[in-house]
């Protein structure tokens, strides 16, 4: 294919960053009026199969955003990339402004809950992020986002089932380069973001660069009790780079990065009254839904903070000029204080107060190769080691008082390969394989307690014959092994067009749940399944009319085994717990489409649509009614969580350049989704029946967002950006808490309001 013209085909959905240099114009332009001459696109080079290609030569789903995409696109933190990128579902997780949920393809992971795996891999400068907490990175001095859709099984540090979103900094330079920009906007958004790197001393052996964010927004809404702003913003966050560049061959990279989230609770709206309000306080009745969808009457402490810490060293060493070695060690930790009032109300009826604090050691050894011949690729040794804790306090109805606490134990070695042979000048056939070996070793505890305090345990389950206090209490270890093969045929049928069809398998591992109940569901304390994905796939990467059209296809076939989900059961005689476990299979079928037109040098027209068919074909769930008490098949009652059946996004850009002022753009864009469950909370069989109190999954009708900017590009130097989100004020939901049956909880959480920004910035 022609890669160079076509190296942004598949960044669509986003503005990318088009070459205005009149030296790259064809000569035959130069008698052509500005407006209808074709504009010439920058190459842009990813990584998604660990060696530098441009994004039409990757036989993949991958979509790559420059960091001026992401200064058009206003993009704020990774949420902001959801509606750009197709069948990717992103947002910030319930209680959380910096804790991420992600899914691709309907695959994905809800709860953050500890010794679980994600199903989205998130990676730092190819460092994996494990935890969710703190996940949902703020976008500053970045050189691309890339975002992987289907199992990446051979290649990336963590296996993954559902894709991959990598974060890459901006490089080390000799020359030192650097900026500095301010944004405010409505609810008080003000931001600051700064970086400057370069060579130290006037040496270019010795190079670094520092960068700084330092975020804040009013909330949305407030606590109408304490006046406490809800869903606010107070982000501080740094990352610093030193670069050793030893020889021309060997150089070493030390990273360091950390955020602090101080962040108030984000607002939960309740959609249904809570019933048991009315028991409790019987003279005013329950509190009824508030009229501001981010307002809240909450009575917990406005406590919400994360804070994170990575550290990581690269060293990069060229044998000659086809072999190359890379060594990357990191370590990161993290810790999370936070409270959920799930009632949202003064009254105590569901008040949870949680800890978390995790740390992982990651080590890799990776091999490249590449001679210029048929043959060229990657191998690598993974080796990861995590430790995974917390405690959750649960106080009920002022009553009921219990704890969930506990540490999952992590490690896993990994050994991956993946080469590409070119079988004839067009035909291409790429292979790769991956062997996982890991261990899940817990050691829980979860106990009641006689009060608030949570200091003296009691024995809840009288009928326990053990006698013991502990609900759950043990310590396992389970291993996985898995080895998740891949192999792809991608084929050349002129410059411009390349076909291309893959198999591939995504694999996570099992373990155990940290919320048993163990004395009354014995079950709950055993082990639960890995979960695995094979995907195929088919597509085709086109550059069409005289390369002024981009259009990229792909159509996949999931089968989904073992799929890991945490619900609510519930107990015989009422109550419930959070179980976790493996509901059964299924299918997921999709269709993708990204598209970029150039009809001239003053328009771009970009966007995606996909299609999402996701269906469980078994759903098997452990009845705890005694008139039942045994697993049945709901298959038919559920629907895969965040995977909307339509989506997709439109994009228009207009620019012109001014006489000695610069360069001037506008965009709008619309991006839609169809009606989307947003909750897999089950609780079924306790008596009285469901029928009364029972409330159906939380969903999400479907609807458009609609978001504009201005900006101008005054010279080298200087740009000033007019950014609008939500421009209709739309009112839609990303997730909530269906508690309905046993606490009386019906709550949703809702995407941010209309938000308006100006940002000025200074680049050098």
């Amino acid at each position: 294919m022609n890669r160079k013209t076509l190296s942004l085909a598949i960044a669509v959905a986003m503005f990318p960053a088009l070459a205005w240099a009149q030296d790259a114009q064809p000569a035959a332009a130069a008698t052509t009026p500005a407006s209808n001459r074709p504009a010439t696109l920058d190459t842009v080079t990813v990584t998604a199969r660990k060696r530098e290609e441009t994004l039409q030569e990757v036989p993949v789903a991958v979509t790559a955003f420059t960091a001026e995409a992401l200064d058009k696109l206003g993009v704020d933190d990774l949420s902001d990339l959801d509606t750009q990128v197709p069948n990717l579902t992103l947002y910030a997780a319930r209680g959380s402004n910096s804790t991420i949920t992600a899914y691709i393809r309907g695959v994905g992971q809800s709860d953050p809950l500890w010794g679980v795996d994600p199903g989205v891999g998130l990676y730092l400068d190819d460092v994996y992020i494990a935890r969710p907490q703190g996940g949902l990175l703020d976008v500053f001095d970045v050189e691309r986002v890339e975002v992987l859709r289907g199992p990446q099984g051979t290649l990336y540090g963590k296996n993954t089932v559902g894709g991959a979103i990598k974060y890459i900094s901006r490089p080390l330079t000799t020359d030192v380069t650097g900026f500095g920009s301010v944004t405010i906007g409505n609810y008080g958004q003000r931001d600051i973001k700064a970086a400057v790197g370069g060579g130290l001393g006037g040496n270019d052996a010795l190079r670094a660069r520092i960068s700084v964010a330092d975020l804040h927004r009013d909330g949305f809404g407030e606590n109408v009790i304490t006046g406490d702003d809800v869903s606010d913003k107070d982000v501080t966050a740094w990352r610093l780079n030193i670069g050793a560049y030893v020889t021309d061959d060997f150089n070493l990279q030390l990273a360091f990065d950390h955020l602090d989230d101080t962040s108030g609770v984000r607002g939960a709206q309740m959609i249904l009254p809570n019933r048991f309000d009315t028991l409790l306080t019987p003279a005013t009745g329950p509190f009824l839904p508030m009229a501001d969808r981010y307002d809240v009457r909450n009575g917990m402490p406005n406590v919400n903070d994360t804070t994170m810490l990575g550290v990581s060293l690269a060293a990069n060493y060229k044998f000659s000029d086809d072999l190359s070695l890379k060594y990357v060690f990191a370590k990161r930790e993290s810790d999370t204080d936070t409270n959920i009032d799930f009632d949202t109300t003064p009254d105590k009826i569901a008040d949870v107060h949680a800890l978390y604090s995790d740390q992982q050691i990651s080590h890799e050894l990776q091999v490249n190769y590449d001679a210029g011949g048929r043959a060229r690729g990657v191998m690598g040794i993974y080796y990861f080691d995590g430790e995974a804790g917390g405690q959750v306090q649960n106080n009920f109805f002022n009553l009921s008082f219990g704890d969930t606490q506990g540490t999952v134990f992590t490690t896993s070695t990994a050994f991956y390969a993946d080469w590409t042979f070119d079988l004839t000048e067009k035909l291409k056939l790429d292979v790769g394989a991956r062997y996982t070996d890991e261990d899940k070793h817990a050691v829980v505890l979860n106990r009641c307690y006689s009060s608030a305090t949570f200091a003296t345990p009691i024995d809840c389950t009288p009928l326990n014959p053990n006698d013991d206090t502990a609900v759950a209490r043990f310590n396992k270890t389970i291993n996985f092994k898995n080895t998740s093969p891949k192999i792809s045929l991608d084929y050349d049928i002129t410059p411009d067009i390349m076909v291309y069809g893959s198999f591939s398998r995504g694999f996570k591992s099992g373990g155990y749940n940290i919320r048993a109940q163990a004395t009354i569901a014995p079950t709950s304390a055993n082990p639960f399944n890995d979960e695995q994905v094979d995907s195929y796939e088919v597509g085709a990467k086109m550059g069409l009319l005289d390369q002024s059209l981009f259009l990229n296809l792909s159509a996949f076939h999931n089968k989904y085994e073992d799929i890991q989900l945490s619900v609510f059961t519930a107990l015989p005689g009422g109550g419930f717990f959070g179980d976790f476990t493996n509901a059964g299979k299924g299918t997921v079928d999709g269709l993708e489409v990204e598209y970029q037109w150039l009809p001239s040098s003053s328009w771009v027209i970009s966007g995606n649509l996909a299609y999402l068919d996701a269906r469980y074909d078994e759903f098997l769930y452990f009845d705890t009614n005694p008139a039942v008490r045994r697993t049945v098949d709901i298959a038919d009652e559920q629907d895969f969580t965040n995977a909307p059946k339509f989506s997709g996004a439109l994009n228009v850009e207009w620019r012109t350049q001014l006489a000695n002022m610069g360069n001037l753009s506008a965009r709008v864009s619309y991006a839609y989704q169809s009606e989307v469950t947003a909750t897999t909370e089950i609780i079924r069989a306790t008596v009285p029946p469901v029928a009364p109190f029972g409330a159906p999954p939380i969903t999400q009708d479907g609807y458009g967002l609609v978001n504009a900017g201005v900006t101008w590009a005054l010279d080298d130097h200087w740009t000033f950006s007019l950014l609008g989100t939500n421009l209709a004020d739309k009112e839609y939901k990303t997730t909530g808490y269906n508690l309905n049956q046993a606490l009386g909880v019906y709550t949703g959480f809702y995407g941010p309001p209309r938000q308006v920004s100006l940002t000025a910035k200074y680049e050098f």
